[in-house]
This record gives C-alpha cells, structure tokens and sequence, in this order.
C-alpha cells in the first residue's frame, strides 16, 4: 500500500538549476530506459518527473521485494557511472511510503517550488503521470497517488490565494522582457513549445499594446510553432529558418529539451548583427541543460539570463509569500490523513468484496437446504422474507471481518494480511487472493 511507495530524486534545494543538468534523462530511448530500469531495481511501478528545477524518479515498490535503499542504482541510472561510497546518499534526496506522498502533494501544488505556488508544476505532473501510463509503467498504486496529487493541487488552487500574482518563472523570466520592450520596443521571439513559452507567450500577449511589439514562435516543428503561434496572433517561423535569417529581435526566451546548446557563437552572431536598437539583445535561457552557448554571449558581451538567475530571483521573493502558505498546507495534511483509507478502498475493496460475497454465497446456500427440507410448504412471501433475512444476516456477519481486515491493512506490521489469510480455508483464502492480484490489473483512475 502507502508503504511500497517512494521517490528518489534531486532538486533546486541541493544544488542550482545547472548543477541538475548531470542528472537529466534525453534522447530517444527514455521509455525504454525507464523499463529497464524499473525491472533491475525490482520496481512494479515508476515515473520521470523532470522539470527546471528537479529530476525524479516515483515509484512503487514491488511488495514482495525487499525494502532497500536504491539511490546507489538511481545515482547510476542518472549519471551513467556507480557512486562512490555515500555520494548517492549526499546527492540525492530519498522519501519514502507516507513522506512521498506529501513530497509529492508538495510538488505538485507549488509549494515545493522555488517561486512559491508556480503554475507551470501541475502541467509537468500531470504529463510526467500520463507519460508513465502510455508507458505501461503506472499501475493501481501511482495512479491513486498522482490522482491525489493533483486533486489537493486543484484543491489549494480554489481554496486559496497561493496562485495569485506572479507566481511562476515564466512569470518572472516575462518581467524581465517588459522592462526590456518599454526602454527598446521590438520583436520578442520564443523558442520551442513548452509550457514555459506558452505561458510567456500568455503574458506578453495580454502585455502588448504597442504595435510596435510582437511576438514570434520558433519551434524545430513548424506546425506545433503555428497551432501556439495561432492562439496570440503571432507569427511562426521553423527554427532552422530562425538559425539561417534571424530577424530583428529585442528579446529572446528559449526552453527547449534539447541535451546541447542550439544558440551557438555563429547564430548569435547573426542575431546580434540584425538587432536595430543600441542594445544587444536580451537572451533569457531556460533551458536544462543550456540552450545558449555562455562563451559565446561572453565573446559578443550579450546579456544572459539562465535558470540559475531566474531560480535566485525567485528566491528572494519566496518569503514573501510564505504567509500564504499555511491554508495551503493544512490541506495537504487533510490529504495526508485520508490517503491510507484512499489506498484500502481502491486497492482492497475488491477483496473485501469478495469476502461479503462469500459470507452471501455461504448464507443462501444454507437457506435453500432449509427451505428444501424443512421448510417446503412456505408461500412464495414467506420465502422472500427468509431470503432477504439471510442476505442481511450475512453483510453483518461480514462486517466484522472486514473491520478486522482495515485494522491489518492501517496499522497491522508487514505480512499481516498473508497471515489472516493463511489462518482461512485454504480455497477461500485462494479466492481472496484471487481478487487482490485482479485489483492490481484492472483498478482504473479517472483524473
């Protein structure tokens, strides 16, 4: 139950935003990794939470296995070489059954976040849960979790003012590019369809009311570049055309997954030549790794702005909203008290309905031997009557065993449940069996 789960990861809070670049997954082969990975470390479930500011690994341990710490096979799995001895332990951050479940209740309602209360983090757990799932890799434990998850996100979302103001380093990164248009108004160009630039793009729009200004999306894929374009009445262009003819821009604001830089010294060379005001281009990367070749801003003296800079901004605003954050968690701490009574119903319920089936089943067989021995002549009301006693007699006489079995699966020790099983007849104990293993393969969430 609660207890399988863990999360084993790294994050703004042990080192800057660069420093996470050794620890991110790319290329083309991820979900194949992650599958492999899952098999060796024994894991029956698993999720990739990247974002700007941490890398995870959720998952749900296998209950058979035994409990172990697996940052060793984490820190290889990340950074391609074994750890040297205690370096996994120091690099990355371990929770694990309850303590997960509030990290990522955390997470995913900002309050874990670097900018307190960030927009953008919802979205990024919400694709990394789906990407599991078209992965085949989430199962009946991390469904629940990240269904959880994003409720009490969507729930201190309505509830409180957390999401108010500028909460979000798109927010900030945006800041940044309006005191840049006021003093030298032009062209703004996004690079790469992310929700970073679609909420830029959102704000810069709502911001534009010079003509003078506006905004270009730039994207490897020209169509994704139009469909964002569309929405702000931008134009799109495709990014090697951007790389071959940049036009006139004041501001650049990149966030790509790319693994290497794609602004190298010879592009922006080009966009430093095209720029028509006295002022090199503003250059905004949010990219983990870099998108923008730092050597070469240095060599054309152009003005960067990494996600180092964007996270430490955000991080002298962030005890000025610290205030508003105790509504917040208290009701992460509601979460928290319901989620073990959450895990039995959906992972336990249908073994506890097969034993209110069984103590039914057992109960209208013995009416039908009464009433076919010694109680033939009934009329058909009496029969009823008799029958429907029996059916309730029966939930009673189940409820009992059933409250028995919550109290195991709250607070029994570990193997609890397999010794209540085994002390039953060995067919009904294989019925029950039965029912808990089909749970695990067909418990279905709705978000």
């Amino acid at each position: 139950m609660v207890e399988d789960l863990g999360i084993v990861g790294i994050s703004w809070r042990q080192n800057d935003s660069e420093a996470l670049e050794g620890f991110s997954l790319s290329g083309n082969s991820i979900g194949e990794r992650l599958a492999l990975f899952a098999e060796r470390a024994e894991l029956s479930e698993l999720a990739y939470l990247e974002t700007c500011n941490r890398v995870e690994i959720i998952f749900s341990s296998n209950p058979e296995s035994t409990v172990r710490d697996i940052r060793p096979l984490v820190y290889e799995f990340f950074t391609g070489r074994s750890a040297k001895s205690g370096e996994a332990e120091r690099s990355l951050k371990a929770w694990r059954g309850e303590g997960a479940c509030e990290h990522l209740f955390l997470v995913a309602a900002g309050l874990d976040s670097a900018v307190v209360g960030e927009a953008e983090i919802v979205g990024q757990v919400r694709a990394c849960h789906e990407f599991s799932k078209n992965l085949g890799l989430s199962g009946p434990r991390l469904d629940l979790l990240f269904q959880e998850a994003l409720r009490i996100s969507a729930e201190i979302r309505g509830e409180t003012a957390l999401g108010e103001g500028r909460v979000s380093l798109a927010e900030i990164a945006v800041n940044h590019i309006q005191k840049r248009i006021r003093k030298t108004p032009g062209r703004v160009a996004l690079i790469g369809v992310s929700p970073m630039t679609e909420r830029s793009a959102m704000s810069l729009k709502t911001k534009f009311s010079d003509e003078k200004n506006s905004l270009i999306i730039v994207n490897r894929t020209l169509h994704k570049a139009q469909t964002l374009a569309d929405q702000f009445g931008a134009e799109a262009m495709g990014l090697e055309d951007f790389f071959r003819d940049p036009p006139a821009v004041e501001a650049i604001l990149i966030a790509t997954s790319s693994d290497k830089p794609l602004l190298t010294e010879t592009i922006l060379e080009r966009i430093y030549l095209k720029a028509k005001s006295d002022q090199p281009p503003l250059l905004i990367d949010m990219g983990v790794p870099a998108n923008i070749e730092k050597s070469a801003c240095e060599t054309f003296n152009l003005k960067r702005l990494g996600m180092n800079d964007i996270v430490n901004e955000a991080k002298t605003n962030r005890k000025a909203r610290l205030m508003e954050t105790a509504q917040a968690r208290h009701l992460v701490d509601e979460a928290l008290s319901r989620i073990h009574d959450r895990f039995a119903e959906q992972l336990y319920g249908p073994l506890l309905g097969a034993l209110q089936k069984r103590f039914q089943h057992t109960a209208k067989e013995g009416v039908n031997r009464l009433l076919k021995k010694d109680l033939k002549g009934l009329g058909k009301n009496e029969r009823e009557a008799i029958e429907n006693w029996a059916e309730v007699l029966a939930r009673r006489f189940a409820h009992i065993p059933t409250l028995g079995l919550r109290g195991l699966l709250h607070n029994g020790p570990e193997g609890s449940l397999e010794a209540f099983l085994k002390g039953l007849d060995p067919k009904f104990a294989d019925e029950l069996r039965l029912a808990l293993r089909n749970s695990s393969k067909t418990v279905q969430l709705s978000e």
